[in-house]
């Protein structure tokens, strides 16, 4: 089996770099990477021939500055028989691609294989995650999945058209694209899995300055999955009211940037619900 590894990536050198490296290092070695530069110099094209003779590395470029249209580029030239989408800035544990392959391999009806983010110590972050292993369904596609700790049979990617370009970063809905790539494949009869263990490592970004300037745009792209699939209110609900008692909950204790992301993401989340739906 080979796997497709797909990284959409804007002004980010370093990062990219470790990333290279870290595919290296892996015991599995039957990959390829798709290179979607984003940016509007060269400044990748000195990473991209220093690996070039290292893996087999396809270098695009994209005018256009949108994760789920570049992911969706780099998903029409895959190769191989699983296409995975790890951010320019997260980095593979040691037996990622090893773990990847034999779920696929011991599972020949499985389309959707997913892991939670996790620190270099092991623990959870960047959101709430399920804590144990399972199927994925319409209540959990929030807690077992991101972009980047995700990988999908690449002919039931292309079945459902890859992601919907009007979904998530370079969008006004700026989240779940994830989420609405795996409610499609499940509509489809496709079968998702979670894997606790399968974790990929990113940086820590919860409740940081940065989180709270996003927390409104993010919010707005979840509210917007939850609609457009008509995910049931028992569902839904939990979503809208948590971060009113998140924002409460910080009022009290006098953290106010805390607040704040809480409240962004609460006027999201219901601007995103609420809005029309797309043509």
């Amino acid at each position: 089996m080979k796997l497709s590894l797909v990284v959409a990536t804007v002004e980010r050198t370093g990062e990219l770099r470790e990333l290279f490296q870290g595919f290296l290092a892996q015991p599995f070695q039957n990959f390829e990477v798709i290179l979607v530069d984003q940016n509007t110099d060269d400044r990748l094209d000195g990473i991209a021939a220093e690996f070039a003779d290292r893996f087999a590395l396809v270098h695009l470029r994209s005018d256009v500055r949108n994760a789920s249209h570049a992911r969706n580029l780099g998903l029409g030239v895959a190769r191989g028989e699983v296409v995975g989408f790890p951010d320019d800035d997260c980095l593979y544990r040691s037996e990622t691609m090893t773990q990847v392959v034999e779920h696929f391999e011991r599972g020949a009806n499985l389309a959707l294989l997913a892991g939670p983010c996790v620190s270099p110590a092991g623990e959870r972050i960047n959101g709430r995650w399920q804590t144990s292993s399972g199927p994925i369904h319409d209540g959990n596609v929030w807690t077992t999945m991101q972009g980047f700790s995700m990988w999908i049979r690449t002919s039931a990617a292309r079945a459902v058209g890859g992601f919907d370009p009007a979904i998530g970063p370079g969008t006004p809905w700026g989240s779940s694209e994830e989420p609405d790539f795996a409610l499609r494949l499940l509509r489809q009869g496709y079968r998702g899995y979670y894997d606790v263990g399968l974790g990929v490592l990113h940086p820590d970004k919860r409740l940081t300055p940065g989180a709270t300037k996003r927390a409104f745009y993010y919010g707005a792209g979840m509210g917007r999955v939850l609609r457009r699939h008509g995910i049931a209110p028992g569902i839904t609900l939990p979503y809208l009211y948590r971060p009113i008692g998140g924002m409460l909950l910080s009022l009290g204790r006098a953290r106010l940037s805390d607040a704040r992301y809480y409240w962004g993401t609460f006027r999201g989340r219901l601007f995103g619900y609420l809005a029309a739906p797309a043509r």
